[in-house]
């Protein structure tokens, strides 16, 4: 019988563990999914912000890593499989320095395009802040801490870093300059560095003047094959260009160069910025960014191959030597087939540790918000920065992508106000924003809408009439459809949903996409504040 009772328990153990499995497998977004399902994929692979993508494989794994700007957790660390199902699994920048800088919210500066690569067992990201220079982080494992950030090249306006060991020891970085701090652009250079990756030397070569026909030439990656050093590298400006590629037997040149892939007859605006990778089983792949407005830089990936030792991606149908970008293609051979996975998006706040779907707009202070074992995420009501006139000066907002072209997200929250003036609200983020905001006045709380248009250039905010709400916990939504255009919805019971104000056009922001974020405010400052428990944020279609 003690056997008989121990079977059992071994094969409910066993029946566990299958169930948590299978959950943890059909745990994906409602509202997308680049997966077909029959072998074959949909672009974009990500419909997300996820800008200057770069990627890697690394035995069976493949891992992307991208720009964040001035968004907290910085430089996300995504994992899949097949190149097509992703889950994002860290951040390489918990926090971002010079600490006292972004402390305050520093939108679009920070970390711009980065790249990932792989060398003597470590995983090594090599990121620029065009206002003090390039950076280095690395690790063993891409999904537990990374080291401290190394500044290997000090230098304003020096961006885009790609680093390439060569065969004999001897290693390279590869950069490019931005204009708005270095009074130069359009150019690419590359200089030597120590061969432990710490230090770049002050012997930097020009090897491509893109002014005469590569304008904004920018975002080198660096590669070695068959005895060719190629510098892939996006021109024509971040929505309308296309991807060049230089060759050379010597690493600094001189190179000869060629388009490889642009928008043809697509509606793929601007394909370019990005990386090559090949699978396990020979199949070269690349992924790159499609600028979709406020929807951000969303990732695509295209079948790429080599004729004549010169890289075609995407499909050559006029056979005119460069490639256009594909809508739907088969999936990448990678000797395996792998289950459905896409970042995470809705999030229940069941653990204590906060979903990496979500960012900060500064480096994270403890007194912003915090999880709870209680199953919510409670963020306290904070003054607003002295010398705030709207929300884009504000570093306390928990926010995320945008994670499809249409979708519903709906927050359920209970407000504990104990003050009046104290706010919490669903807002929409860009260079304009819409909120749906709950307040308290006189002991009450009022739902209202409020805009600002060009709140980077310190617009004014706009409130609709409010309409007084008879209890603490609500539910906030928005509905996002075709173009950014959205709707606010509020509702007190969860199932009849009452609109509220005028649909609005999301825009992006600084460099990024436009956020979905939650707010938790108050005027003036005393020793005591109010809070909001976030329940859960759910997508939906």
């Amino acid at each position: 019988m003690k056997f008989i009772n121990n079977a059992v328990a071994i094969g409910l153990v066993m029946l566990s563990s299958q169930l948590t499995v299978a959950q943890k497998t059909n745990e994906y977004s409602k509202v997308w999914v680049a997966d077909n399902g029959d072998g074959t994929y949909k672009n974009p692979i990500l419909h997300a912000d996820y800008s200057d993508p770069d990627a890697i494989r690394v035995g069976d794994d493949y891992y992307m890593t991208a720009s964040s700007f001035n968004c907290v957790p910085g430089l996300p660390i995504l994992h899949s499989k097949d190149m097509v199902n992703w889950e994002l699994v860290n951040y390489a920048l918990q926090k971002q320095p010079p600490f006292d800088v972004f402390d305050i919210p520093q939108h679009g500066n920070g970390v711009w395009a980065p790249c990932i690569r792989y060398h003597n067992k470590e995983f090594y990201i090599y990121y620029p802040d065009p206002d003090y220079g390039i950076y280095m982080v690395k690790t063993k494992d891409p999904k537990e801490p990374w080291s401290e950030p190394i500044l290997v090249k000090a230098g304003v306006g020096l961006i885009d870093p790609a680093p390439l060991w060569d065969d004999d020891g001897k290693a390279y970085l590869g950069f490019a300059f931005a204009g708005s701090r270095a009074g130069a652009k359009s150019l690419l250079a590359v200089c030597t560095m120590n061969p432990e990756g710490t230090v770049a030397n002050d012997d930097a070569v020009m090897v491509l003047d893109g002014h005469l026909d590569e304008a904004t030439v920018e975002g080198p990656k660096f590669y070695k094959r068959n005895g060719y050093y190629y510098i892939f590298a996006p021109a024509g400006g971040v929505p309308t260009g296309w991807q060049t590629v230089l060759r050379s037997k010597n690493v600094f040149g001189p190179y000869e160069k060629r388009k490889v892939i642009d928008q043809g007859n697509t509606p793929i605006n601007g394909p370019h910025q990005g990386a090559w990778v090949q699978t396990q089983t020979g199949e070269d792949w690349f992924f790159h960014f499609q600028d979709k407005g406020a929807y951000g830089r969303i990732v695509h990936l295209q079948p790429m191959k080599w004729i004549n030792d010169w890289p075609v991606i995407g499909i050559d149908n006029d056979k005119d030597g460069k490639g256009e970008p594909v809508l739907t293609y088969k999936k990448p051979n990678v000797g395996k087939t792998y289950p459905i996975m896409t970042p995470p998006d809705s999030d229940e706040f069941n653990s204590p540790k906060l979903g990496l779907q979500w960012q900060w707009h500064a480096n994270y202070q403890v007194y912003w918000g915090m999880p709870t074992s209680m199953g919510h995420y409670t963020m306290f009501c904070r003054p607003m920065p002295e010398k705030a006139i709207n929300l884009f000066d504000v570093p306390n907002i928990l926010a995320q992508k945008f994670p499809a072209n249409e979708f519903t997200a709906t927050a359920k929250m209970t407000f504990n106000a104990r003050f009046d003036g104290e706010s919490v609200g669903l807002v929409v983020l860009g260079l304009d924003y819409s909120m749906l905001k709950v307040k308290q006045e006189k002991g009450e709380l009022f739902i209202s809408q409020v805009n600002c248009k060009n709140a980077d250039k310190k617009g004014v905010e706009t409130e609709s009439k409010a309409v007084k709400i008879g209890s603490n916990s609500f539910y906030l939504q928005v509905k996002v459809k075709d173009g950014g255009i959205g709707s606010f919805l509020y509702s007190l019971d969860g199932e009849k949903f009452q609109p509220l104000g005028e649909d609005f056009k999301s825009r992006e922001g600084k460099w990024i996409g436009a956020k979905l974020g939650i707010t938790a405010l108050r005027e003036g400052k005393i020793n005591d504040a109010g809070s909001v428990n976030i329940d859960w944020f759910r997508f939906n279609k």
